[in-house]
């Protein structure tokens, strides 16, 4: 059965999922990435947003405003996330979010930012941000624009956004981390037979 999060997230909602699960996200999300959290952490900044049980995606999309004033998402794909890695603990604490959607892994500051306050990072995958768009039913709202487009909080109503792949679950696990144990297991004995193989080579 597809598992669908809503927003506002309950702690109860993520306590369930593991790391590997798949989820989709229906409610509210927020793109949210470098510039944000150095407001919010740094310069000590209270973000025009209120993320309480709600779902941040590090994304910089490309957005058109409409002769009427509204805006028309074009396409939305995932930014880098161990760029806000250095924030994100104090960013889930201080903001109360409970899904941070990104692209690649995060690591030991958000690990236990998500175990202690209770929220998961998921990634989404990469090369698919004109389809993303197509699950962005209508912009809500757009805060902090004067950083430009891809720094914009754009507040998206969201129906089925995904696929999302839990990478950190409540508990701290990791899984990026742990299948980087399990590749490098599997390594060792592939390294040692070529090295075998072209030991005459000088």
């Amino acid at each position: 059965m597809k598992k669908v999060l809503t927003t506002p997230i309950s702690d109860e909602a993520l306590a369930e999922l593991n790391i590997g699960d798949v989820v989709y996200l229906t409610g509210t999300l927020v793109t949210c990435r470098d510039v944000a959290h150095r407001r919010l952490i740094e310069l000590g900044r209270e973000l025009p947003v209120d993320l309480r049980g709600g779902a941040i995606f590090h994304a910089g999309p490309i957005v058109v405003e409409k002769d009427d004033g509204s805006f028309e998402m074009i396409s939305i794909g995932p930014t880098t996330s161990m760029r806000m890695e250095k924030f994100e603990k104090e960013f889930i604490e201080q903001t109360g979010v409970k899904l941070i959607v990104g692209k690649g892994g995060m690591g030991p500051n958000t690990e236990e930012g998500c175990k202690t306050f209770k929220a998961v990072h998921a990634v989404f995958p990469g090369g698919c941000a004109v389809l993303a768009a197509t699950c962005v039913e209508e912009i809500e709202d757009a805060q902090w624009r004067d950083l430009g487009m891809p720094e914009t909080l754009w507040v998206n109503r969201v129906k089925a956004f995904g696929p999302l792949i839990i990478s950190i679950d409540t508990h701290g696990n990791n899984l990026f981390e742990q299948n980087k144990k399990v590749y490098n297991a599997r390594k060792a004995p592939v390294i040692a037979a070529i090295n075998e193989q072209i030991r005459f080579i000088k």
